[in-house]
């Protein structure tokens, strides 16, 4: 695949718009993409599993409403936490930087949990930003029991506003 061409403005697209979307649809917006820069604050998250059926929109929902709230990333210590339960209670871990995609093996922005944490130490989180302030994520499982690693499920990350790094 092509490198994007950052003359191309890329169409606004809302995490509610990627639940429609097929799987390849998802992966080549996400190969279409440069990584972004590495974002701070806090993003809602969410989950797009089964995308572009009619199960997306319920699982996102429940999920979100009652398991992942989204993340606070934090680039004065280079980390972020989850927000997880119906309050968004920070919690889990992962070391924030560049790094190189399993799709495609270009730079994408690194959410490593297995330097962070015992919990979540089998994912791998990989994010583009795909419209201003939305990133479009890949969680991998890592490990004997994916086989090496395994594409599990897509995200979101919607942050309010833009403020510079």
């Amino acid at each position: 695949m092509l490198p994007p061409d950052p003359a191309r403005a890329p169409a606004a697209i809302r995490a509610d718009a990627l639940l429609a979307m097929s799987s390849s649809a998802l992966d080549a917006l996400f190969q279409n993409r440069p990584a972004g820069e590495i974002p701070q604050g806090s993003a809602d998250g969410t989950i797009v599993w089964m995308p572009g059926t009619p199960l997306a929109r319920p699982v996102a929902r429940v999920l979100g409403a009652t398991v992942w709230r989204g993340k606070v990333f934090r680039p004065d210590s280079g980390d972020l936490k989850n927000r997880l339960g119906p309050t968004g209670f920070p919690a889990i871990r992962a070391v924030v930087g560049p790094g190189v995609s399993w799709l495609d093996d270009r730079p994408c922005v690194l959410l490593d949990y297995s330097r962070s944490s015992r919990v979540a130490g089998w994912i791998r989180d990989e994010i583009r930003e795909v419209s201003p302030g939305v990133y479009l994520g890949l969680a991998w499982g890592v490990g004997r029991v994916f086989g090496g690693r395994k594409l599990l499920l897509r995200f979101a990350l919607t942050f309010a506003h833009r403020s510079a790094a």
